[in-house]
């Protein structure tokens, strides 16, 4: 347990604290494979530090003699003690950046991943172009999206990040975003009160198990699916250990989820629309025969920043889907 010197500096309570959280990344063998278990732990000790003082990382080494009070020192103690045996530091803040902005977390939602930001890249990337055939005409597969109404389905949405990002990048859409933990759907729906104008009449929340609630067409349904193996090492690593198992594993490989959505998702989408989903970087091949087998047009599987295969889209040509 981290106790720290009477009058302690930013500078030392920063190496005080990492050696702590270094604790988190060595004991789930989370980043001590690939070397970077220091550094990771460096930064944890320096967010939480950040928070406590209320400043940016900047501030620590510009005011690293700075001394600490005593109820900065306590707060900080508590903050590491909690990242020595694992806890995510989003779960000790409530709070997690994604696309840049703040989402609060819970323990009953994942913790939005920065590769998940390219999800809302792509979704922005198809509502811009589906704004311009509307406006063309040039795609009869796409005639009847209306560039004023475009709407966006997210399913699975946990704490709101992607449906949330999508809105607040792209005004002129409508958002329906579903979860079926009644815990995420009101932490969803505060996020989109705390982010978004108007929220009201721009992003539904609602709970569903899946498509079971869910009503009317979309342009693009979109969503970051469990899709871990049960049975999967990855379970037992790191910030995962703390996160919600029905957020992160499905049956059948962790194709379970995957494959419902695929099958049914043609009937909620528009001709011309599209589907979106994350997956794990081995189960691209499976997904696209998933795509292909239920008759989607250029499918296709786009890399992650760490170039691991990471989303997989498909377009629906017809209505006989």
């Amino acid at each position: 347990m981290l106790r720290l010197p009477q009058a302690c500096t930013i500078a030392d309570a920063l190496i005080l604290g990492a050696q702590q959280c270094l604790l988190a990344h060595v004991d789930s063998d989370q980043t001590n494979a690939n070397g970077h278990a220091l550094v990771d732990a460096k930064i944890d000790a320096q967010v939480l530090l950040c928070a406590v003082l209320d400043c940016n990382r900047a501030y620590l080494h510009t005011w690293s003699d700075k001394t600490l009070s005593d109820t900065q020192s306590a707060k900080y103690q508590q903050f590491i003690q909690q990242r020595s045996i694992g806890k995510p530091v989003a779960y000790i803040l409530g709070y997690q950046e994604f696309y840049g902005r703040e989402f609060l977390v819970s323990s009953a939602t994942l913790i939005p991943r920065p590769e998940t930001e390219q999800l809302v890249d792509v979704i922005i990337d198809k509502i811009a172009d589906l704004s311009e055939i509307a406006k063309t005409g040039e795609s009869p597969e796409s005639a009847n999206v209306d560039v004023i109404t475009a709407r966006l389905l997210d399913l699975g949405t946990g704490t709101g990040a992607i449906a949330i990002s999508a809105a607040l990048e792209c005004p002129s859409i409508r958002v329906q975003a579903v979860d079926f933990v009644p815990a995420a759907v009101a932490l969803a729906k505060q996020n989109a009160q705390r982010l978004i104008p108007n929220h009201a009449e721009r992003v539904t929340i609602l709970q569903s198990d899946w498509f079971t609630q869910v009503s009317g067409t979309f342009d693009i349904i979109v969503s970051n699916p469990p899709y871990v193996e049960p049975d999967s090492e990855y379970l037992v690593q790191g910030d995962v250990r703390f996160e919600p198992d029905t957020a992160l594993t499905a049956a059948d490989n962790g194709l379970a989820d995957i494959k419902l959505i695929v099958e049914q998702a043609p009937g909620y989408l528009h001709k011309g629309g599209w589907l979106l989903i994350e997956h794990g970087y081995q189960q691209a091949d499976s997904i696209q025969q998933l795509f292909t087998a239920k008759g989607f047009s250029q499918v296709a599987t786009l890399c992650d920043y760490a170039q691991h295969p990471r989303i997989t889209l498909g377009q629906k040509i017809t209505n006989n889907q």
